[in-house]
């Protein structure tokens, strides 16, 4: 079939919109129509080359739709069915999985290859070329295949408008307090990025009964949509958190840092532990540059004050557990999915949504699809 998708043939070039070949899903595979796609850093990681993913590709990993399609084998989703994507696929077979690692699994490590898990091979096509996929999904499009590990099945009435940022921004941000930071009643926690991960750090955070959460943003506008999220104070820099949390806190300082920059910095790992208390934890969850080897810090932090800098990929969580989990906390207005979209873009506007992106006036954008 054809159908329309973003891809990007070189990096540091915009994203090119056009008409793509789509071949029909293979054993284990969906065919699925998407509703909508989130805007994340991460596609703007590989325009960079921060993420060196095979090119060319077709973005998006952020994505939710109505199943069209299913290949052999696939016994548990038919057409009809309303799924969200994760952006790592789980087997449930692995030791990761079957330890309750899901965000881990085995499969992840064909991410950056970007071709079907079952076959290595490629269902989408363009210009006479086989083009990858973003996180195996490649949600920047009308319709892809994608293989059924990456498939979460959701109520029919829950908005995909909405759902589609539980693929990697919600569960990331989130679990990063819940899971990977072990958020605990009582704590201070500061958010050091409050983009569309970091506003889900501090919801998870308020949720997980944090008495102060502290927002570092250079933007203004995304220190005030902080607030509305949970933070508790704001800050434009690490360096101007500092004395406000050595106040606020009796100069025990920050229970947990969590790192949610839109690009992290190994520069900047020494200021964050400077906020952290004893036996605190830096929590780095935002995405380094591929060939980034070091960061700046003192290990006697590590050592004489116990402190702990650990990392954590989609929020350290399951996305099989977490994605229904938080969509029964939006149902209750627990946590707040509507706030996060700023503005709603088309396919054709994906360079739109990235230019907003880069110019802070996104927290999170957001692509509909007809």
């Amino acid at each position: 079939m054809k159908t329309k998708a973003a891809v990007l043939w070189e990096i540091n070039k915009p994203w090119s919109v056009e008409e793509i070949e789509l071949d029909p899903p293979g054993p284990g595979e969906v065919l699925v129509k998407l509703a909508a796609s989130g805007l994340c850093h991460s596609d703007e990681h590989v325009v960079t080359g921060d993420l060196p993913f095979a090119l060319p590709i077709i973005g998006g990993h952020e994505g939710a739709g109505v199943v069209q399609e299913v290949g052999a084998g696939v016994s548990w989703l038919a057409s009809g069915d309303h799924v969200v994507f994760g952006f790592i696929p789980s087997c449930g077979r692995c030791v990761s999985c079957s330890t309750g690692h899901q965000n881990l699994c085995d499969l992840g490590a064909v991410l950056g290859l970007g071709m079907q898990i079952t076959d290595g091979t490629s269902r989408h096509h363009a210009q006479g070329k086989d083009l990858a996929l973003m996180c195996l999904l490649g949600t920047f499009a009308h319709h892809t295949v994608v293989n059924e590990a990456s498939c979460i099945k959701i109520d029919n009435d829950v908005p995909l408008d909405r759902a589609c940022l539980l693929g990697c921004g919600v569960v990331t941000g989130w679990g990063s307090s819940v899971y990977a930071a072990e958020v605990t009643p009582g704590d201070t926690v500061v958010v050091v990025g409050a983009g569309g991960i970091g506003s889900n750090a501090i919801q998870g955070a308020r949720l997980a009964g944090a008495k102060r959460i502290i927002a570092v943003d250079p933007v203004e506008f995304k220190r005030e949509k902080a607030m509305e999220f949970g933070a508790t104070h704001t800050a434009s820099s690490m360096t101007e958190a500092l004395p406000m949390i050595q106040e606020l806190t009796w100069g025990t300082m920050a229970n947990k840092v969590i790192m949610t920059m839109g690009v992290g910095s190994g520069e900047v790992i020494g200021e964050a532990l400077a906020l952290t208390a004893k036996r605190g934890r830096v929590v780095v969850t935002n995405i380094h540059p591929a060939m980034e080897y070091s960061a700046s810090m003192s290990l006697l932090d590590l050592t004489l004050m116990e402190k702990q800098v650990v990392g954590s990929l989609f929020g350290s969580g399951n996305p099989r557990a977490d994605i229904p989990k938080l969509i029964g906390l939006y149902r209750e207005g627990q946590i707040d999915l509507d706030g996060l979209v700023t503005n709603e873009y088309t396919l054709d506007g994906v360079n739109d949504g990235y230019a907003a992106m880069r110019e802070g006036i996104n927290i999170r954008g957001v692509m509909k699809y007809e």
